[in-house]
């Protein structure tokens, strides 16, 4: 399994006249989040677009679990559970505040697309590559 945390403080545009978080800026964190754990691994949306990949998300589903407020420092956890080799990636998520209070948690499912054609393909190899070591039975 991979986790990755990134860290994110709440600014006061990002939320709401009682300064509670809006509820869809927690899919701009957990964008946030997903991005840099692809990072952490030395590749960049970027990087699949210059290969001919885009990922689209085709699915994401939140539970707001307690109120994130102005100037909370917020923890984004990434998690992928497991590694196919097939079009799909899910993307499990979770938000905790600067008490380790879980927030909010995720799930977002990404497809693998031809950039030209949109059409399905398979996860690029270098990316299949670069995870597979984190899903292997430790000896």
């Amino acid at each position: 399994m991979l986790t990755r945390e990134t860290q994110i403080r709440v600014r006061y545009a990002e939320t709401d006249q009682m300064q509670v978080v809006y509820h869809s800026r927690f899919l701009e964190y957990f964008e946030a989040g997903r991005t840099d754990a692809l990072r952490s691994l030395g590749l960049t949306y970027k990087s699949l677009e210059e290969q001919g990949v885009v990922m689209a998300i085709v699915q994401a589903e939140c539970k707001y679990v307690k109120p994130a407020r102005y100037d909370d420092l917020l923890t984004i956890r990434t998690s992928l559970h497991e590694l196919t080799k097939n079009y799909r990636i899910e993307f499990h998520q979770e938000a905790y505040n600067q008490h380790n209070q879980l927030l909010v948690k995720g799930k977002i499912v990404l497809y693998f697309l031809d950039k030209t054609t949109f059409t399905k393909m398979s996860i690029p190899p270098q990316l299949y590559a670069t995870l597979t070591p984190y899903f292997e039975p430790h000896a």
